[in-house]
Order: structure tokens, then sequence, then C-alpha cells
């Protein structure tokens, strides 16, 4: 990725608001990467970097004019993916292959994670902006894929990303979830807005050790901040809190 940013998040963490507030939630919805598994294990990094090939092999440009026109199309149309094929008619199915041809190794399973996650009462959704097979295989790799009722992808989603809110529509059309009986999980909190403004409770999860929000830099060009409930750097110790509440 492109360097990244933190902004000091003045909000409220693990313990200081109660959590007895998820009573009564039917449905955990759960964005993808750098949520269900930590920043550090690079993922996005690589899948960022794929991007930057493809657009460089597209575009006949060298990498850093690759990233920058990347950027750009991020930014104009909300994903690189939107702009190439408003652009230049790409593929998505090619586009989709080549950004999640990546390796895997770096995912650990997470039992604990999983533990708490099958504890949690009702239904269990993946909502994220990449495709399914990258989902199946990360969830996989962590060893959490029985935990989850289903995965709604970039794909089911007509190709309009998160956070915009037909994406968000599209998906409690499909899962028949009530938003004010759901939590969603989210490391970005752009993504947290609409599903805030749909009373769903919201959580933000920030790299382990910090008390300090990273975002990308490209999305601090433009993003102010958004509401959220909580805030949390570790997920698995945060669904333990949740579950001993509920």
């Amino acid at each position: 990725m492109t360097g990244k940013k933190s902004i000091p998040y003045e909000g409220r963490h693990l313990h200081t608001q109660d959590l007895r507030v998820f009573k009564g939630v039917e449905a955990w919805v759960f964005d993808l990467d750098n949520t269900l598994y930590p920043i550090e294990s690079d993922l996005f990094g690589q899948i960022n970097s794929q991007i930057a090939d493809y657009v460089a092999k597209l575009l006949d440009l060298n990498k850093e004019e690759a990233m920058a026109q990347q950027k750009a199309y991020y930014h104009k149309y909300g994903t690189t993916l939107r702009g190439l094929m408003t652009e230049h008619q790409v593929d998505p199915d090619d586009y989709l292959r080549h950004a999640h041809d990546i390796d895997y190794s770096t995912i650990l399973p997470n039992p604990a994670l999983g533990e708490q996650i099958a504890s949690l009462p009702g239904r269990k959704f993946i909502f994220t902006n990449g495709d399914r097979p990258h989902a199946e295989r990360t969830a996989a790799a962590l060893g959490i894929t029985d935990h989850f009722e289903d995965i709604f992808d970039i794909v089911a989603a007509d190709l309009m990303p998160k956070p915009n809110r037909e994406t968000y529509d599209m998906f409690l059309d499909r899962t028949g979830v009530s938003p004010v009986r759901a939590a969603m999980f989210e490391d970005l909190q752009k993504n947290l807005t609409v599903p805030h403004g749909l009373g769903m409770r919201t959580v933000l999860i920030i790299p382990k050790g910090t008390r300090e929000v990273f975002q990308e830099s490209w999305d601090l060009e433009r993003e102010d901040e958004s509401p959220v409930d909580f805030v949390t750097d570790d997920l698995a110790g945060f669904l333990k809190a949740v579950n001993g509440s509920i």
C-alpha cells in the first residue's frame, strides 16, 4: 500500500462503554481485509502491489506511474476496478483473479477468534470489497470458514464497493438482515458511516497495540471522521467481552 497515516481517536475503547448494547443483535457482519486478520499480515499490501502491476501492464506504465494512476481511479471511481472498467473496458474477472493471486501463508490460524465468532448468537456474514474466492481462501487460512453463513462480495454487489449506500442496501436485501438488529466490524471508518446511520452497532478495528486510527493516506485526503460506537485493537478479545455481556 501507499504510506499509512495515523490520527488520534478520542473515542470509545474496549470496556469503556456498555457492551450490553449488543443484546438483541441477530446478525454479525465482518469486513475481511485488515479486520478478520491483522494488518501486519500484509495481505492487502500484496493485493495493492498486484493491482499496481496490472495497471502498469495494461497502460504501459512504470510501477510509480501505475500507482499514481491507481490512486487517481480510486478517488474518482471508488475503486481502481471501476475506473479501469469505465475507461478501459477491463474484464472484472480477469482483474480480480490477478489482484488476488497472492501468498496466503502469512495468515495464521486463529482458533481464539473462531471460538468467539462461533459463540455469537445469530447469523454471521463476511461483507467484503474483495471477491468470494479471496474471502474463502482467507477464511480457510484463519480456520473460521464454518462459522459464516455467507460471503457478500464485490461481485454480489454488482461491482459497487462500500461505502456506497447501494452496496449496503443490496447486502440487506439479499440477506434479509435487519440493520437495527445487526453489528458491523470494519477497519475503515468511512465504511461504517452508512451502517451507523441505519442503526447498526459499529466497531472499528485498529492495528494491534495502538490507540490510534490508521488509515491509508488515500482515504485521509477527503475523509471526515465517521461515527463509530466502539474501537478495538483486539477483535477476538472484544468478541469475548461481547459474548460475556449478552
